[in-house]
C-alpha cells in the first residue's frame, strides 16, 4: 500500500511512500524498547545539547521547511513560518519547564537527605494532527526526548512529508538509533502502534478519537494518556468598537481557515443595537477576508486540508440551516476550480438546539442573549472546555467571566486562539484529560520518584523493645 499527500490548493503530490503495517510498528517499538534504557542513562546535558542542535537545524532550514508545511497543509506561508519559529522556541521552553517541573530536588534530613527525581516512562507513542503538523507533535516529542523517553511518531496521513522531515532533522542532530522513529500510515497504522508495547500515548486530535482512546486504555492503567482535543469554543463580545471587535472575531474564528482546536465556534452577542453593530461589522469583515493559495502572496485563509474536509463543513452548515439556523453569510467558494477552498460562514443559531460539536472549518455560530447572565450560561453550555474569550470594556465583567468560565485557555480582549508555549495549553471535559501540554508537558513525560537516602547503615530503635 502507498500513502500520498497532496497540496490541497493545487492537487500536486507532495509526498508518497509505503504504509507501515503491524509488523513495521512492532519492529519500531522493539527498537525503541531496546534504545530507551540507554537513552535514559545519557546525562541530561547531553540530551539537551541534541535538542538544541535540533533547534539550530530548524532555524537554518526555516524557509524550506515552512514552504513544505504550506505545500502539505495549504496554510499561508506567513503562518507556516510562524509554526517553524514556534518549534524552535519550544526547545528552550521545554528545557526550562523540565528544570522547573521535573528536575531534581534535594533536602537535608537528620539521617541524610530526601531526594525527588523524575524518571522517563520508557516508550512513548505520539500521534500528530494535520493542522499544525510540526508544532503540535513537536510539543510532545521535545519534552519526551529530553526526559529520557524513546519516541515512535506517526504523523497525520495528511502530512507525512512534514513528519519525515522532522525525523531527518532529529537524526542529523545526533539522536542515537532507535530513540526517535517514525511510522507512516492511516488510522490502521495508528491502531497498530498504540496496541503495541508502549508506556504512553501523546495525542493531539479530535474529541471523537480521544473518547476512543480512553475506552481502549481502560484496562491498561500503566499507559499514560495525554489527550489534547478539540473544542466548541465560545467568544462573548459584549461591547467595544465594532471594527476592533470584528478583527478579534476574525482572528478567533477564521484564522488557519478555522482549523485550530482553539478557534471560536460560537459568538455570543447581546440583543439590541450594540450587538447589531458588532454583528454587522463581523459579517462585513468576514465577507472580505482574503482567501488564496499559499504561493499567491500574503492572504489570510487558504484551503481546508482537503476537498472532503470542505464538503463535510458545507454539509454541517446545511444541517444547521435545516434545523432552523439563519445563514447570515453563506460559505462561499472563492475558487471554483478547487473544492478545498471555502470562505467564512456565519449562522444565527439563537433559539435552536444546535449540536454541541466542533466544526473544524471557518464556520461561526451566533447566539443572541438578553443579559450577561444568559451570556455566561450560553458560553458554558458545552461538554467541551478548551478555550474561551471575552470582548468587553468593563474589568468587572472580565473578573466574573474568568472566574466562572469552564475552559483551560481564557482570554480577554484577545483572540481565543492566543496561547503562549511557556504556559499550559489544554482543556476540560471533551477537550482533554487534565494533562495540558505546552510548558506542562514536562508533567506527563516523566514520573516522580521520591527517596530517603542515608550514607551510613544505622539501626533504628524499635518502640517497646529493650536494647
Amino acid at each position: 500500500m502507498t500513502l500520498q499527500s497532496r497540496d490541497p490548493a493545487s492537487g500536486e503530490i507532495v509526498w508518497q511512500g509505503p504504509v507501515d503495517g503491524p509488523a513495521q510498528c512492532r519492529a519500531a517499538l522493539e527498537r525503541a524498547r531496546a534504545a530507551a534504557p540507554r537513552w535514559a542513562r545519557v546525562p541530561l546535558e547531553e540530551r539537551l545539547a541534541i535538542a538544541r542542535r535540533f533547534a539550530a537545524l530548524l532555524k537554518e532550514g526555516l524557509e524550506p521547511f515552512a514552504r513544505l508545511i504550506s505545500r502539505e497543509t495549504g496554510k499561508q506561508l506567513w503562518e507556516s513560518r510562524g509554526e517553524v519559529n514556534a518549534m524552535i522556541g519550544k526547545v528552550e521552553i521545554s528545557i526550562a519547564a523540565q528544570a522547573e517541573r521535573a528536575g531534581t530536588r534535594e533536602q537535608a534530613m537528620p539521617f541524610g537527605r530526601s531526594v525527588l527525581r523524575h524518571r522517563p516512562h520508557g516508550v512513548m507513542a505520539v500521534l500528530g494532527p494535520y493542522n499544525f503538523p510540526g508544532h503540535l507533535p513537536n510539543g510532545h516529542i521535545v519534552p519526551a526526548l529530553i526526559a529520557g523517553n524513546a519516541v515512535v511518531f506517526k504523523p497525520s496521513e495528511e502530512t507525512p512529508a512534514v513528519g519525515a522531515h522532522m525525523a531527518a532533522l532529529w537524526a542529523e542532530a545526533g539522536l542515537p538509533d532507535g530513540v526517535f522513529q517514525i511510522v507512516q500510515g492511516r488510522r490502521e497504522t495508528g491502531a497498530a502502534l498504540i496496541a503495541g508495547d508502549i508506556d504512553g500515548l501523546l495525542f493531539t486530535g479530535s474529541a471523537q478519537a480521544g473518547r476512543a482512546f480512553r475506552h481502549a486504555f481502560a484496562d491498561r492503567p500503566h499507559v499514560i494518556l495525554a489527550l489534547e482535543l478539540g473544542g466548541n469554543n465560545p467568544l462573548v463580545a459584549w461591547d467595544g468598537d465594532p471594527e476592533a471587535v470584528a478583527s478579534l472575531v476574525s482572528h478567533s474564528a477564521f484564522i488557519t481557515t478555522g482549523q485550530r482546536c482553539s478557534c471560536a465556534r460560537r459568538l455570543i452577542l447581546p440583543i439590541g443595537a450594540e450587538g447589531d453593530r458588532m454583528l454587522d461589522a463581523v459579517l462585513a469583515q468576514a465577507a472580505r477576508l482574503p482567501v488564496g493559495a499559499w504561493d499567491e502572496g500574503e492572504g489570510f485563509m487558504g484551503p481546508l486540508i482537503s476537498a472532503q474536509a470542505a464538503e463535510r463543513a458545507r454539509g454541517a452548515v446545511e444541517a444547521l440551516s435545516a434545523a432552523g439556523a439563519r445563514i447570515l453569510l453563506p460559505p462561499a467558494l472563492p475558487r471554483g476550480d478547487n473544492g478545498a477552498f471555502m470562505g467564512a460562514a456565519v449562522l444565527d443559531v439563537t433559539g435552536i438546539a444546535a449540536p454541541d460539536e466542533e466544526i473544524f472549518a471557518p464556520v461561526l455560530q451566533v447566539i443572541r442573549v438578553e443579559d450577561f447572565d444568559a451570556a455566561m450560561a450560553a458560553a458554558n453550555n458545552t461538554a467541551f472546555g478548551l478555550s474561551a474569550g471575552l470582548i468587553a470594556q468593563d474589568p468587572a465583567l472580565w473578573d466574573r467571566f474568568s472566574a466562572e468560565i469552564r475552559a483551560g485557555v481564557v482570554n480577554w480582549n484577545r483572540p481565543t486562539t492566543g496561547a503562549a508555549s511557556a504556559t499550559p495549553f489544554g482543556g476540560l471535559g471533551e477537550s482533554g484529560n487534565h494533562r495540558p501540554s505546552a510548558a506542562y508537558a514536562a508533567d506527563y513525560c516523566a514520573f516522580p520518584a521520591a527517596s530517603f537516602e542515608a550514607p551510613r547503615i544505622e539501626g533504628l530503635p524499635i518502640p517497646g523493645m529493650t536494647p
